[in-house]
């Protein structure tokens, strides 16, 4: 079967750069990321769709040694040294009270008032736009030239503590080291489903 698509698809290096040869890497060259490059980062995945233009990712990005090693206290014993080595570790987090923001991020209409009364479904529009966004995050580094190693494994308690105390309503969803990664550091890529294993066109 031929397969069309849109004049404008990527090549297929790209491709590669961003999925095909794309890993998850669990250990770190020691190269520095600047934070020119994280500006860069953001400036690419927040443009990226969310609901409503909801945006309630909120990052703290771990340079620092002390803060490193504030995180490597916060995660399993695994994980340490990752936090450790990596040139970045970003805390990506979540700001149940997204919707303050809305007036002036969703202007077409009175989005705050769809969520105002309901933090069950402030929390579930957090956390599930905070997710799209965190993988944002990881494409946009892969765009430009870095590497990323996404982790759970963490204490949820103990990471807001550290790092979000000065906002209460703000939550980790998930971690994520960005660098470049040492490709000594990973093994063989583990298996990917064909199309009809978990889908279904109904």
């Amino acid at each position: 079967m031929t397969v069309q698509f849109h004049d404008h698809v990527l090549s297929d290096a790209a491709l590669d750069q961003l999925f095909n040869e794309a890993r998850s890497y669990n250990g770190w060259l020691d190269t520095t990321v600047s934070d020119d490059q994280l500006h860069a980062i953001w400036d690419l995945m927040k443009m990226a769709p969310t609901s409503a233009n909801m945006q309630p990712v909120r990052i703290v990005w771990v340079k620092s040694d002390g803060a490193k090693a504030m995180l490597a206290d916060c995660v399993m014993e695994g994980n340490r040294a990752k936090v450790l080595a990596a040139p970045v570790t970003a805390v990506i987090g979540y700001d149940i009270d997204f919707h303050e923001e809305l007036p002036w991020l969703f202007p077409h209409t009175d989005a705050k008032s769809w969520f105002e009364g309901d933090e069950k479904a402030r929390e579930q529009g957090a956390f599930r736009n905070s997710s799209l966004q965190g993988a944002y995050l990881m494409l946009a580094a892969r765009a430009l030239g870095l590497d990323c190693g996404p982790m759970s494994g963490f204490n949820g308690d103990a990471v807001n503590a550290a790092f979000f105390a000065d906002e209460p309503r703000h939550r980790v969803n998930f971690i994520c080291s960005v660098g470049y990664g040492d490709p000594a550091s990973i093994f063989e890529r583990s298996p990917r489903p064909e199309f009809g294993t978990f889908n279904r066109i109904a």
